[in-house]
């Protein structure tokens, strides 16, 4: 029985896997399409594999070390984690046994000094290179697609209004968005919905960017940005949004995250929460995306995001699992920088360009079949601040909906 067949056995069913050897011994498993064929260069990856798999696969394709000969890295990603599905109790797989890959995790600390120096790790690379994968407004979260056949630019406008629908907006509001980004979606719900916008932030870089658009938008005086911790925040506010940035905050501080936003809200207040989580229970962090991508991130459960949300007594009035779509908008992002390949390479190198889109199609596969998703949590202070059914929802979102330009 080869390596191959030991490590994986009979799990690959949906392709065949080709791995050659630095003796240039072939080994395959699996059958049928799509054919991949990896070819690992030095005696040294095999026993980096053997010992961390989730790490050294990342770092080995990084560095060269392991190149696809044929086919695509997402599907030979595809072909490994869709034979052990969460549904099918991958969670539980054989092979995350054999290395002891999901042990229970200590919640990490992330106070605001650490916050920053994760947030610039990620967020402050080169304007040029998130301009070359996402759509124009530069929306770096799940996008919204109504049909999977949409364009990213579509779905991502369709998120915004989605988001919108369920603030429950008023005119001259005032709106905090925790973790602002390149300012789009505040941007939007001033234009939609003519509400005063505060856009918080700890990248420089993208509070440049946001405060900008706004200037050029002509709406600096209803839209503001600032580089400050969520948790310095002081005043009260109507709405708070927050899109992707409840991955940062960490475990440890979910409390103090639930318990800020609680004192932000006025009594009548409204809040919507839009963050990646874990199906099941919350785990330990994919080891090649903590050290390379997002520094000291958590992904929660919703179990988790209830319990902390509930020691505060904010009470949860919506719930929305979005299971597909982050799926959907990473295909679109890998495939944006497969076409900016020479761009991406000329910022900064063939090394750097590996490791992106190994992490974008990591992920891809991640909401495709394993344990994450996206979930939307609506949060008020008061029981009566909403109306008593979901209608208002659908006729905002469609309100708020236009078409890509």
């Amino acid at each position: 029985m080869t390596m191959l067949e030991r490590l994986l056995g009979d799990r690959i069913k949906g392709g065949t896997l080709t791995v050659i050897l630095p003796s240039s011994e072939r080994s395959s498993v699996g059958s049928g399409e799509p054919h991949v064929t990896a070819r690992i260069h030095d005696k040294k990856a095999l026993l980096e594999l053997a010992r961390g798999p989730r790490l050294a696969f990342g770092e080995l394709y990084m560095d060269g070390r392991i190149t696809i000969e044929q086919g695509a890295l997402i599907d030979l990603l595809s072909m490994v984690v869709g034979a052990n599905r969460f549904e099918d109790g991958g969670h539980k797989g054989r092979l995350k046994k054999r290395f002891g890959l999901l042990k229970s995790l200590l919640p990490r600390r992330n106070d605001a000094t650490a916050s920053r120096r994760n947030v610039a790790h990620h967020y402050d690379l080169d304007e040029r290179l998130y301009r070359l994968f996402l759509d124009p407004d530069l929306q770096y979260s799940c996008a919204y697609f109504r049909d999977p056949a949409n364009s990213l630019v579509q779905a991502q406008e369709d998120k915004k209004a989605h988001i919108a629908a369920k603030l429950y907006l008023q005119p001259g509001q005032r709106v905090l968005d925790i973790g602002c980004g390149w300012g789009g979606m505040a941007l939007y719900l001033n234009r939609v919905a003519g509400v005063e916008v505060l856009g918080v932030t700890l990248s420089e870089e993208q509070l440049r960017v946001a405060r900008q658009r706004a200037e050029e938008a002509g709406v600096a005086d209803k839209v503001r940005f600032e580089l400050i911790d969520y948790r310095a925040v002081t005043g009260r506010f109507d709405r708070i949004v927050s899109v992707g940035m409840f991955e940062h905050v960490g475990a440890a501080h979910f409390g103090e995250f639930f318990a800020t936003c609680k004192r932000l809200l006025t009594d009548d207040g409204v809040m919507l929460l839009h963050t990646i989580g874990k199906y099941g229970k919350a785990g330990k962090p994919d080891p090649f995306t903590d050290k390379w991508i997002f520094p000291g991130y958590h992904l929660p459960s919703l179990s988790q995001m209830m319990a902390a949300s509930e020691e505060v007594r904010l009470i949860a009035t919506d719930v929305e699992t979005l299971r597909m779509h982050y799926g959907f908008t990473l295909r679109h992002w890998l495939a944006n920088c497969d076409a900016h390949r020479a761009e991406i390479v000329a910022l900064y190198d063939e090394r750097f360009f590996r490791m992106w889109t190994f992490y974008l199609a990591a992920a891809a596969v991640a909401f495709e079949h394993g344990a994450m998703n996206n979930f939307q949590v609506q949060y008020v202070r008061d029981r009566r601040a909403l109306p008593l059914t979901r209608d208002y929802m659908q006729e905002a979102e469609q309100r708020y909906r236009r078409p890509a330009s």
